[in-house]
């Protein structure tokens, strides 16, 4: 099978598609202006005790008081705050962990207004990011996340992933972490530790050390709500959790991020570093790959899989709600039963991919078509759980109920990721009255004359929707044509499958985009000279 990254980088978000034969299974977006992001430490204000929920409102900057139950404080908590008291004591020494007496667990039924009270400092960690109304949940337990292992202050405790099936190498590496982890920390071991040297793993414990010490360090001068400790690069956070050595290419088409990402490709596995390739063509990245295409069709409320079966796919609050439909589908060669027993199984294929694909956590409730036969309700039910394997969320599956109902419950720690794949009307803005399309070229036409005579823009892509570009270039002498000999050159026009059929979007040399229906429609001068001045300093 053939595995790719492709990682797609824009102004404001960065989009990572896994591909698998050219087919998409994973997409994953992430806001480069997102303030709050899963692993970040931050040195916070506890504001508000609740006995009734036995969990605090803490504050940490976001416009939502963040969430610490007592069950995430963790047992170690005692020994936790005794540290943190030690830290405060003395802003310009750090102290060993090491040498510092571990303190007695707290219970697990304990209540939290014996351990908080309304102003006490914690250094706490994200562990969901904020969705819809809510909050961020926090955790008390830190921990500092590598590609071959998690380092865990304030615990003496080795782990190894369950993925690790060899007993003889569970032992190696129980006993080769025992032999370099320092005193007061815990160590979870991931799976791709398996197999690796002394010298890669000691390299990545002493990496990880130093994030604790430079963290405690910034702690101990920090005023809270203060941002302590950051993860990776968006882009590099992202793929560390699913890169594998299988993959046999990573496109980025941005020359920082190329250089982030073929830097830790190099660091964790120097043998692939030739994968990472940078991408410079002007087609958008998404469509050379077919993406867009995929997620047009892979998102909307209903997917069609096969033969014409579909499932629909509805989204609550509470819970995501999936329908499985037979459609049009009609064999002749097969009876009723046999034919709900195989639209099921192949729907339970595609909900698999979408529950990956979507990032969908929380409470999944599926209505399959009715089946009288207890194996074969059996046989979807092993094959659920079969496919559901290869997915890195954790997960439970139940079996199909009386009424023919699959609940599925599965680890939700971002929002569920939601692509609206319906348009807007580009010239209405969904009113329900357009302007003559016949004069679209017409007013494209006066844009590029306000960009390149007013705003003194030369060099620029304009991207359009495809059947657009197509009409666009057609014949000997094309309307494109006409405006390369009339505006120079450096105009360039280019298809973009994610645009709708009269959108249209601009990017300037530097890649940045030009809102250009906005200032098109400011006449005052004082708003041409600032554009002007903004586009002397570039």
């Amino acid at each position: 099978m053939k595995s790719e990254l492709i990682v797609d980088v824009q102004e404001k978000e960065i989009s990572i598609a896994l591909l698998e034969d050219s087919r998409l299974v994973s997409l994953q977006k992430e806001n480069r202006n997102q303030a709050y992001a899963v692993g970040d430490l931050y040195l916070a204000k506890v504001k508000k005790i609740m006995p009734g929920l036995n969990a605090a409102f803490v504050d940490v900057g976001y416009e939502k008081d963040a969430f610490l139950h007592y069950l995430d404080l963790g047992p170690q908590f005692s020994t936790y705050s005794a540290y943190l008291e030690e830290c405060f004591k003395d802003p310009k020494k750090v102290p060993a962990i090491s040498k510092f007496k571990k303190e007695q667990d707290i219970p697990k039924n304990g209540t939290i207004q014996t351990l908080l009270q309304p102003g006490k400092q914690l250094l706490v960690q994200i562990a969901k990011e904020p969705i819809s109304s809510k909050g961020p949940r926090l955790t008390t337990e830190l921990s500092f996340t590598g590609r071959f292992m998690v380092l865990m202050p304030f615990s003496d405790k080795i782990s190894i992933s369950q993925k690790i099936k060899s007993t003889e190498e569970k032992i190696r590496l129980r006993q080769l972490i025992g032999s370099i982890k320092p005193k007061g920390f815990g160590v979870i071991v991931r799976t791709s530790a398996e197999n690796k040297r002394v010298a890669e793993l000691n390299n990545e414990m002493r990496t990880l050390l130093k994030c604790w010490e430079d963290s405690i360090a910034k702690m101990q001068r920090s005023t809270p709500p203060a941002l302590i400790y950051e993860e990776d690069s968006r882009a590099v956070s992202l793929i560390r959790d699913i890169f594998s050595p299988t993959f046999e290419n990573i496109y980025v088409n941005e020359a920082e991020t190329f250089s982030q990402i073929e830097n830790y490709v190099n660091l964790i596995a120097p043998d692939n570093k030739e994968i990472v390739k940078l991408y410079t063509k002007d087609v958008p990245i998404f469509d050379h790959f077919g993406i867009t295409r995929q997620i047009k069709s892979s998102f909307g409320k209903t997917v069609s899989f096969k033969s014409g079966a579909y499932i629909i796919i509805e989204h609550t609050e509470a819970l995501h709600v999936i329908d499985v439909n037979s459609g049009n589908r009609s064999k002749a060669s097969f009876d009723q039963e046999s034919n709900a027993l195989e639209v099921n199984l192949r729907a339970a294929d595609e909900i698999a991919r979408q529950l990956r694909l979507r990032d969908m956590g929380g409470i999944i409730v599926i209505d399959f078509i009715d089946m009288n036969k207890q194996e074969h309700r059996q046989n979807l039910f092993d094959h659920m759980k079969e496919i559901m394997a290869n997915d890195r969320a954790r997960h439970n599956i139940l079996p199909l109920s009386k009424f023919g109902l699959m609940q599925i419950t599965r680890q939700r720690v971002r929002p569920a990721l939601d692509i609206t794949t319906e348009e807007t009307c580009p010239s209405c803005f969904g009113k329900g009255e357009v302007q003559p399309s016949l004069l679209f070229t017409d007013k494209l036409e006066e844009k590029l004359d306000y960009l390149v005579n007013t705003l003194d823009v030369k060099r620029f892509i304009l991207y359009v929707h495809p059947y657009v570009d197509a009409y666009l270039k057609k014949g000997v002498f094309s309307i494109y044509g006409k405006w390369r000999r009339r505006f120079g050159r450096g105009v360039k026009l280019m298809p973009d499958e994610s645009l709708a059929y009269l959108q249209y979007r601009v990017i300037d040399s530097e890649k940045k985009e030009i809102d250009l229906k906005e200032e098109s429609d400011t006449n005052s001068s004082t708003s041409k000279n600032r554009v002007r001045a903004s586009n002397r300093d570039k």
